[in-house]
């Protein structure tokens, strides 16, 4: 009985390429699962200093979205939005390591709604310093949002592993 799938000589190089694919996942979803431990480390009953360094961008961001929708956005607590943040880097940092299109989403709308509330360089002149860092940062965090749609793009086009069952053989008598 023959074997559906790839030949033998393929089959290791599958193997490392889904060794490497893990590791890969675990070193990024690690950037998101180390800044959400970190965070809650610190975390204490005020929110600790995430809560103090987003609670102005906030509500300039905040204002920022009531004045140009025309809209009263809803009083929303800071820790509130820290616990929700970290919960979603845990669990879409979790979910990507299983290799799930579920897990990356998440990172991807965390990502997309927090880097322009946290990075606001657009508020400094190009020739202060803090323009540079937060033009910087706000860069790498665009890098990580392209990382994560390369991956759900490569999710969806990669074709299912080889059927591991085998193929029957007709019978004669």
């Amino acid at each position: 009985m023959k074997e559906a799938g790839p030949p033998e000589s393929q089959r290791g190089r599958i193997e490392r390429m889904g060794v490497l694919s893990l590791v890969g996942r675990v070193l990024f979803a690690s950037i998101f699962l180390l800044s959400a431990y970190h965070e809650d480390s610190e975390f204490g009953s005020d929110g600790g200093p995430a809560a103090k360094y987003l609670e102005p961008k906030f509500n300039v961001f905040i204002k920022q979205v009531s004045t140009s929708t025309g809209m009263a956005v809803p009083h929303v607590e800071i820790k509130s939005v820290i616990l929700a943040t970290m919960y979603i880097r845990v669990f879409g940092g979790l979910m990507f390591i299983l290799y799930s299109s579920v897990g990356a989403f998440l990172l991807l709308v965390y990502l997309v709604f927090i880097t322009p509330v946290v990075y606001d360089f657009y508020h400094y002149k190009m020739e202060s310093p803090q323009f540079v860092q937060l033009f910087t940062q706000f860069s790498q965090n665009l890098a990580l949002c392209g990382a994560l749609v390369f991956f759900l793009g490569m999710k969806s086009s990669i074709p299912r592993r080889y059927s591991k069952r085998r193929i029957a053989k007709s019978k004669t008598t």
